[in-house]
């Protein structure tokens, strides 16, 4: 069982993204009962919010419901309890280090890292282009699926 945890600042626009749409890649390859699967925030300023409308929206054109999520605060007690903590930028690692207190096992890493060209996703709460983020998401979330069936190999 991998137990992945995606991490953005509010959680009610890119983990939450990252979320649903890796649950519905397992679900589509028939190995969602591999997996457990949430999304935090780095910060309390949403908590017990529902996704942002435009990641609604977005996930709902690909047929991807959010169904039953609300903001959520990364806990340090998360660190032990998944095996990957996935942040969408640089300020998200920051953060989740802090609220960790260090990453020690390297289980901290951001989303697009695992693929051919590494950087921050972008924060559709700024730019409002939940196109872009979700183009990223699904880049990301795909090389990370493939990283794990890999065995952790790149």
């Amino acid at each position: 069982m991998k137990k992945i945890l995606f991490v953005c600042h509010g959680n009610i626009c890119r983990s939450p993204m990252a979320e649903f749409v890796f649950r519905d890649m397992v679900k589509k390859q028939g190995i969602s009962s591999e997996f457990i699967i949430g999304s935090a925030a780095t910060s309390s300023e949403e908590l017990g919010n529902p996704p942002h409308r435009g990641t609604k929206e977005k996930l709902r054109e690909a047929g991807i419901r959010t169904d039953g999520k609300y903001a959520v605060r990364l806990e340090p007690r998360d660190y032990q309890k998944y095996d990957y903590l996935i942040g969408m930028d640089k300020r998200n690692i920051i953060n989740m280090n802090r609220i960790c207190g260090g990453d020690p096992e390297h289980k901290i890493q951001r989303l697009l890292d695992f693929t051919n060209h590494p950087g921050d996703i972008a924060d559709p709460w700024y730019s409002g282009n939940f196109d872009v983020t979700y183009r990223e998401v699904l880049e990301g979330c795909r090389a990370l699926l493939l990283y794990i069936q890999q065995g952790g190999r790149k």
